[in-house]
């Protein structure tokens, strides 16, 4: 043992990473009797741990003040060094000669990074319930021919999906009674009528419900939605989450066929800690998971491989003038509009204030293979000038595939460290010619839609956004049936290690276009069925 190791702490299982696959592997878990401890380097946001930052009845009523909050919580994974020199500088004060350092490693910059191949808004959430305090919970099935894994037959993925959808609470009913949400559905639904269920232009799955205490309000799922009675502390010592600990190493077995402890350093004291247990479970993410692999010396060649994302188009529309003029005239809406015009008689716009937005969805499909979303959410990007009444304001963002490919990966040095001191990585990444021309058409069917609502607002006007932004990165330590194209096996189990399991959108070994949670939800409600029969199989053949 390390003479820094001030103590040892043991558990059945360690789940490093607090998002919805880490949780949804601690529920299961512990729900089977298994002592669970997890680890996250971010810190607690919520009095519920891991809790959608969106409920706050402030954000729900000013969604763009969202934003905010959505950037405060991203960090950039890798950006090159700015090499510009600073003319207006003041000619005395310290100056790189950048003739002798040709890239250096100020404000967390990364040397290495070619920007040519980069993935500029790549980032990583640093929190108890990771990326999930602010998604859009957005939680699509994936495409069955198009984007779906094949290992598992249909019976098993519907199983699977049935499973995650009810961790994640699921549904595609809440936004039903809004105005505005029939109103986009209905008018999509004009335009695209060749479109045949059930591909056709529905309502968008959502892990989201309304509250019952106060129907002009939702709840957002969090992570703290799928840990459910774990996250209020009804599973008493068989579920410890220790925020603010970064795991930085997981120390193998001299023949590397098992983890044996996890070195996790707390950021507040500084001290390490020794974890043991009997299984562990890595689930931070599609960079910082093959990175803590990377720094504990277990570097299968296809690590960092087979890194996909999502070209995403997006523009934001001002309703047609048609379409809101149809408003009070709609039996349908006739009583919310009047209550409305009583409440505010000099307002011009026939929509409540208390309209819910339209969430709307094409699926994926044959001759399709993008996702469609339509709705009114927080973005890092596209903000609204303060003029604009976002009752007015629908949002369209179009989520395009790109095919796996091995030399598309991520890679990680011993000379660099990150933010939090781990190994940098580095982004190896472009499109194929294939990936590059099927965007185009995908543009194409984005202006169709947004011609059929509305006219473009200004500085939103369509447009791709960075690689990277959409933060649905896949494929990095991928699952499949051979270990010299993926790195864990149909269970999530590292390939040649009897205890080590994987979890995340870094499982995903398709293109895909969808939002990957929910898949990667039913990826680890697999795993976790593994690790509990795992585990059985081991106890009888020790009572044997």
């Amino acid at each position: 043992m390390s003479a820094q190791i001030s103590r040892t702490i043991h558990a059945d299982a360690l789940i490093v990473g607090s998002g919805p696959v880490g949780c949804t592997f601690a529920r299961r878990l512990v729900e089977a009797g298994i002592q669970v401890h997890m680890v996250e380097a971010g810190i607690r946001m919520s009095a519920r741990p891991g809790a959608h930052l969106k409920n706050a009845v402030f954000f729900q009523k000013n969604v763009d003040m969202f934003s905010s909050i959505i950037r405060g919580h991203l960090n950039v994974l890798s950006s090159p060094s700015n090499d510009i020199e600073v003319l207006t500088l003041d000619p005395s004060a310290f100056q790189v000669d950048f003739r002798r350092y040709p890239g250096f490693t100020h404000n967390n910059q990364n040397p290495d990074q070619d920007p040519n191949r980069n993935l500029p808004a790549a980032a990583a959430a640093y929190a108890v319930g990771g990326m999930a305090t602010h998604w859009t919970c957005a939680t699509p099935r994936h495409h069955p021919n198009i984007e779906r894994a094949t290992f598992y037959d249909d019976a098993e993925w519907d199983r699977l999906y049935a499973e995650g959808e009810q961790l994640l609470n699921t549904h595609t009913d809440v936004f039903e009674g809004s105005i505005r949400h029939r109103l986009v559905r209905e008018a999509l639904a004009a335009e695209y009528t060749e479109l045949a269920a059930p591909y056709h232009v529905q309502s968008l799955p959502l892990a989201v419900e309304r509250r019952q205490d106060n129907p002009d309000l939702v709840q957002w799922s969090g992570a703290d939605t799928v840990l459910g009675p774990l996250a209020d502390g009804d599973a008493g010592d068989r579920f410890t989450l220790s925020a603010e600990h970064l795991c930085v190493r997981l120390h193998t077995s001299t023949d590397g066929s098992r983890v044996e402890w996890a070195e996790v350093r707390d950021l507040q004291s500084g001290e390490l800690i020794r974890f043991e247990a009997d299984t562990f479970v890595v689930a931070c993410g599609a960079i910082l998971t093959p990175q803590l692999l990377w720094a504990s010396g277990i570097r299968p060649e296809p690590l960092g491989r087979y890194l996909t994302e999502q070209p995403v188009a997006f523009c934001q529309i001002v309703l047609l003038q048609s379409l809101v003029d149809s408003i009070p005239r709609d039996e349908r809406f006739a009583a919310a509009v009047r209550t409305q015009q009583e409440l505010h008689p000099r307002d011009p716009v026939p929509i409540p204030t208390n309209d819910f937005a339209p969430n709307v969805w094409i699926p994926v499909s044959t001759g399709r293979p993008w996702h469609c979303q339509i709705h009114r959410d927080a973005f890092h990007y596209g903000d609204l000038a303060p003029n604009v009444d976002t009752r007015l304001i629908v949002d369209l963002r179009w989520f395009g595939i790109t095919e796996p490919r091995a030399d598309n990966r991520v890679t990680f040095t011993d000379q660099h460290s990150d933010l939090m001191g781990m190994p940098q990585p580095t982004f190896e990444f472009s499109l194929s010619d294939t990936d590059r021309e099927r965007q185009h058409p995908m543009m194409e069917d984005m202006l169709r839609a947004a011609k059929a609502l509305g006219g473009f607002l200004p500085g939103s006007e369509p447009q791709f956004v960075a690689p990277g932004l959409p933060l649905h990165m896949a494929g990095t330590t991928r699952m499949g049936t051979s270990a010299d194209t993926s790195v864990v096996d149909l269970d999530s189990r590292v390939w040649g290690m009897e205890n080590l399991y994987l979890g995340g959108n870094c499982l995903i070994p398709t293109g895909q276009a969808s939002n990957p949670t929910l898949t990667s939800c039913a990826f680890a409600l697999r795993s976790a069925q593994s690790i509990l029969a795992r585990r059985a199989a081991a106890a009888g053949a020790r009572r044997a």
